[in-house]
């Protein structure tokens, strides 16, 4: 999964993001914004994992949806 992309269509990764991790709230993901790397410490602090589990975590989310496409809005 390329991150760039998923930053750049985040409105539509977002939907996917808030079904695998429900607790998430929009402003946080509306502050993550398609950087993993926030992604992976708001995971850490709402679900009290550790580095190595989000990071295992996101690695699952990534295997699980690596043939996603967004769809092209216009």
């Amino acid at each position: 999964m390329n991150w760039d992309i998923v930053e750049g269509n985040w409105k539509q990764f977002k939907g996917r993001v808030k079904v695998q991790w429900g607790k998430l709230t929009d402003d946080q993901l509306d502050v993550i914004a398609g950087k993993r790397i926030d992604l992976a410490g708001r995971i850490q602090e709402s679900y009290g994992v550790t580095t190595d589990e989000a990071e295992k975590q996101i690695k699952n989310f990534e295997e699980l949806n690596k043939d996603y496409r967004p769809s092209d809005p216009s």
